[in-house]
């Protein structure tokens, strides 16, 4: 949908509903405009990815995998 400045100043809440509920909203002034989007289309449309914390912590549960060292003897080898 597309807005009068004036008319979304009045009525942000709305505009923000709706863009949340709808998809985005055009914001018009004079010969310019600008859009209210939802966080998630945001991210959609600009790529944004997880940084690597957050990449690692979504990851499968590792607490269970021994990560203890062998204690065997070292094989022979020649030089």
């Amino acid at each position: 949908m597309t807005w009068k400045l004036a008319d979304a100043k009045m009525k942000f809440s709305e505009v923000v509903r709706r863009a949340l509920t709808e998809g985005p909203q055009r914001v018009e002034r004079r010969n310019d405009a600008v859009y209210v989007l939802s966080q998630e289309e945001y991210e959609r449309l600009t790529g944004q990815k997880p940084s690597m914390v957050e990449f690692l912590l979504q990851g499968p549960d590792w607490s269970e995998l021994d990560l203890e060292r062998q204690q065997d003897a070292m094989r022979d080898f020649e030089l």
